[in-house]
């Protein structure tokens, strides 16, 4: 206390109550004044003693205010905090263990085909993915080239055009709507597929040019932008920037017709299985049909074959992406494709008598793996059903059954998995472990393993034998859901 009559007081903690202190220091000054809480000295009945020592009413006064506000400071931050808190958890999506279940089919479907949006060049309307627009418009114009190839689909995460890989994803994705339009209608998904497919065959329709004189002759075109790394100019593969803001000229790689032959024999698949999609628009079904046999026939009639990574100026640069092995896989491919669009049977001697040759030439890496660079299993899996829904008989008897045989050894394959392939500890099947796309080909591997099933199904046959060992169309179908729910 100071002459003031002040009292200086601090607490201990666990005191619970003012302790006198001997300075300001750490402590709180109290200006008080006792008021005497009766006026009876001896007034015992109506204000008995306190069993503690005498109270006094004081006001209090704090005079020294920095502790106290920052314990308001504190106060106020915790109380902030807590409240940040709330409305984060409140935002935050919540668990249902009553909900559906986490594979909702429809949901992944729309989100896969989104991608395929993402990737579009050209002219967006109305685009289902509202960060792009309109880009590549000035494709094909570069030095002499004066084309149109505005269009198409840029690759994986790049801005470069390649149309080997484009036209595989279209024939790929035609299949899938052939055999499952009716899936694709449930979910509300059938007319975005099919506008994607479209999207892909508008633009594959500009790229061969057909010979209008014996001067001028056949021409594809295989690859828009540049992917040479070496190059000091525009990059398109190593520069990372929105296509809409390219502002400068693509280079464009040419191939005479005869000089990539795979790359015409994939082009004429996709128009051919997507002339299939699209017959409920016949002109437009027809001119895809129309542009296919053009072309196949041009590739299949030429003395010189080959594919088209060999040239430099058509896929030099394309071959350190999308390298092609062979060209007789896409010819039979193609040739098939054809003989479902048009039921030319001269197609579909052609695929027969060329298949053991295909088959030859087959890299044992690749073997029972269905991707842009080897069409073979898909092939025996596409021969097996003509065998069974539609067995067209004598002279094809001999390589359709072969092709049957074929798919039944694929599927034991990919059942017995641990034995022939690599599987991670999930179970996802690795055909190819040291390649960087094991999705892909564990998401063909289960397509083609589904298409058996079914086509087994259509016939009331209820499974195949590896050996002495039988399989199931449970197990075929379990196999190839578990490709992709794979947690």
């Amino acid at each position: 206390m100071d002459d003031n009559n002040d009292l200086f007081v601090h607490t201990v903690h666990g005191a619970g109550r003012l302790l006198p202190s001997g300075d300001r220091w750490n402590s709180i000054e109290l200006d008080y004044n006792f008021l005497s809480t009766s006026s009876h000295k001896d007034d015992h009945f109506t204000n008995p003693p306190s069993l503690y020592s005498k109270s006094f009413t004081y006001n209090l006064t704090i005079t020294d205010k920095s502790h106290f506000k920052r314990f308001l400071y504190i106060f106020i931050a915790l109380l902030l905090t807590i409240i940040f808190l709330v409305l984060l958890l409140s935002f935050l999506p919540h668990k249902h263990h009553d909900s559906l279940p986490s594979t909702n089919l429809p949901f992944t479907l729309k989100q896969a085909l989104l991608f395929f949006d993402a990737q579009k060049s050209g002219q967006i309307n109305n685009s289902l993915v509202k960060f792009r627009g309109d880009s590549g418009l000035q494709d094909g114009h570069y030095r002499q080239i004066n084309t149109s190839l505005a269009g198409g689909f840029y690759d994986s995460g790049n801005n470069v055009k390649f149309s080997f890989p484009t036209a595989y994803t279209i024939t790929l994705l035609s299949w899938t709507v052939i055999e499952y339009h009716e899936k694709y209608e449930a979910m509300n998904e059938l007319e975005h597929v099919k506008d994607i497919i479209k999207w892909g065959t508008d633009y594959l329709l500009k790229l061969f040019v057909p010979s209008n004189s014996t001067a001028t002759p056949n021409l594809i075109y295989s690859q828009v932008g540049s992917a040479n790394i070496s190059s000091s100019s525009e990059n398109d593969m190593s520069c990372w920037q929105r296509p809409e803001d390219m502002k400068y000229a693509r280079p464009v790689s040419v191939c005479g017709g005869a000089s990539a032959t795979d790359l015409a024999g994939e082009i004429a698949a996709a128009l051919a299985a997507a002339s299939l999609v699209f017959t409920d628009r016949k002109s437009y079904s027809l001119k895809l049909i129309q542009a296919s046999e053009s072309l196949f026939n041009l590739v299949k009639n030429s003395e010189k074959k080959q594919t088209y990574t060999m040239d430099v100026a058509c896929g030099g640069e394309a071959s350190n992406y999308y390298n092609s092995s062979g060209y007789l896989d896409e010819l039979v491919w193609g040739a098939t494709w054809l003989f479902f669009a048009t039921g030319d049977h001269s197609y579909l001697g052609y695929a027969t008598d060329s298949f053991d040759s295909a088959l030859s030439e087959e890299l044992v890496p690749d073997h029972g793996v269905f991707y842009w660079n080897n069409k073979l299993a898909a092939i025996a899996v596409l021969m097996t059903r003509l065998r069974y829904l539609l067995d067209p008989g004598f002279p094809y008897t001999t390589v359709l059954t072969k092709c049957s045989e074929l798919t039944n050894n694929l599927m034991c394959s990919y059942l017995s998995a641990p034995e022939n392939f690599s599987m991670t500890p999930a179970g996802l099947i690795l055909l190819k472990p040291n390649s960087s796309t094991s999705l892909e080909l564990a998401s063909t591997a289960a397509f083609l393993t589904k298409l058996y099933s079914d086509y087994l199904d259509s016939i009331k046959v209820e499974g195949g034998a590896c050996g002495d060992d039988l399989y199931s169309l449970d197990d075929l179908q379990n196999f190839a859901e578990s490709q992709f729910l794979i947690r």
